[in-house]
């Protein structure tokens, strides 16, 4: 990592220990009983600040693209707004996974155990899992009550939240572990599930949140990123699924288990629609099987369908299309080509 990069995680880290304290005296100023306390800060400790904190990054990268600056050239009141609205993403991305982790009854996440397998925690972490969002209104609130955009805060913090919860209805209703059923799946249901799973609070949630603390606020302007931002969000989840099955554990930073978890990914559905009626009968025995020999044949026969060139087919021509956009982009607002440029370079032929 270079020491840019190391630079910018320590300061945005600094704005989080900073927030902590705040919601901390919050606390103590309705006289909550200390344990109690010390139980929400630690939820907040254990669950926010892991994880590669992409998303909240990426809304200082953004605004210091659209201001001609870097982070390190912001005063230290300028970052710490700009920091505290990449925070509330992080709190929100907290809150989802560890509800996630409870429905998925996951064992581990971001290399520790999940929260509500941490001693004593159990269903309590439902309840934490709430906190979690409520203490990004209370940020919000303390911070930009009297900013003429607070309002527009709120209402895009709401409606990605919502879109996130659709998508992840979707996904557990479509891909139910205990009845493997692949007529369930669909192209189209899996382009919805990532689009409002992860595209909206992954891509276009940080974009427009600096945006609006830049006043870069026209309906044309959002709409202009959000028709980028929402498909690069989708190849992202795609790339996502594609790596589950053929990348390495080395490569991805953990073990793929799409198919022992019948996910409705990418993978399966451009199988389903070139399976033979014998590939077919071969997927419904072993897709969503919970054993390893059932996944491997699921991955061989992949291989032998030549899915990996299909994604690569796939890859090159939605980049191109995405470069195409951006660059018929109407920056005489104030918005930049450049924040989506750098967003499509972050994603484009990773392998982790």
């Amino acid at each position: 990592m270079s020491s840019t990069k190391e630079l910018a995680k320590e300061r945005f880290l600094k704005v989080f220990n900073n927030a902590v304290e705040e919601l901390k005296e919050v606390l103590v100023s309705y006289k909550m009983p200390q344990e109690a306390i010390d139980w929400f800060v630690r939820n907040l400790e254990y669950n926010t600040p892991g994880g590669k904190l992409n998303r909240g990054l990426s809304v200082i990268d953004t605004y210091a693209i659209l201001n001609n600056t870097t982070f390190d050239k912001l005063s230290d009141e300028e970052y710490e707004k700009v920091a505290l609205l990449g925070w509330s993403i992080e709190l929100l991305q907290a809150y989802f996974l560890v509800a996630d982790d409870m429905m998925d009854q996951s064992k581990t996440r971001r290399g520790q155990s999940c929260w509500y397998l941490v001693e004593g925690v159990n269903n309590i972490a439902i309840n934490d899992s709430f906190m979690l969002e409520g203490a990004i209104y209370v940020l919000l609130k303390k911070h930009f009550r009297n900013d003429p955009y607070y309002v527009d805060l709120l209402d895009l913090f709401h409606e990605v939240t919502f879109q996130t919860e659709l998508g992840q209805l979707l996904d557990l209703v479509t891909a139910d572990e205990n009845i493997v059923d692949l007529d369930k799946f669909s192209l189209d249901k899996h382009s919805f599930i990532v689009i409002f799973k992860t595209a909206y609070y992954s891509f276009y949630l940080p974009v427009a949140l600096a945006m609006f603390m830049s006043g870069i606020n026209s309906e044309e302007d959002l709409k202009q990123v959000r028709d980028i931002l929402i498909p690069l969000g989708e190849y992202f989840q795609i790339q996502d699924d594609y790596l589950d099955c053929f990348g390495t554990p080395e490569q991805i930073g953990k073990i793929g288990t799409d198919i022992k978890d019948n996910k409705c990914s990418w993978v399966i559905n451009q199988a389903l629609l070139i399976a033979t009626p014998e590939q077919r009968k071969v997927l419904d025995e072993n897709y969503g099987q919970k054993n390893d020999e059932s996944e491997q044949i699921c991955k061989d026969l992949f291989k032998s369908m030549n899915i990996e060139k299909i994604y690569n087919d796939y890859e090159e021509s939605i980049v191109a299309k995405l470069r195409q956009q951006i660059e018929q982009i109407d920056e005489s607002r104030g918005l930049k080509k450049d924040v989506l440029t750098a967003f499509l370079g972050k994603v484009y032929k990773r392998s982790k």
